[in-house]
């Protein structure tokens, strides 16, 4: 079984799209100071921009745990 950790981070957008940034395998001791921090910068210095329009607003943060599981499908 492989066990996979994202990082999702959600934001608003200047159309007032959600957008969801995603970071593999985030640290263990990230911490919620952190992350706040990192998605304030990405607001401030307009890092991403999809679809060519700005974010504006951190909306919320998770961390997801996936774990999964492969079957040897040999018939």
């Amino acid at each position: 079984m492989d066990t996979v950790l994202k990082l999702i981070m959600t934001f608003k957008s200047k159309g007032d799209k959600t957008v969801n940034l995603t970071v593999d395998d985030p640290k263990d001791s990230l911490t919620e100071s952190e992350i706040i921090d990192a998605m304030n910068l990405i607001i401030e210095k307009n890092i991403f921009s999809p679809d060519n329009v700005d974010l504006k607003e951190v909306v919320k943060a998770k961390v997801v745990q996936t774990d999964t599981t492969e079957f040897d499908l040999k018939l």
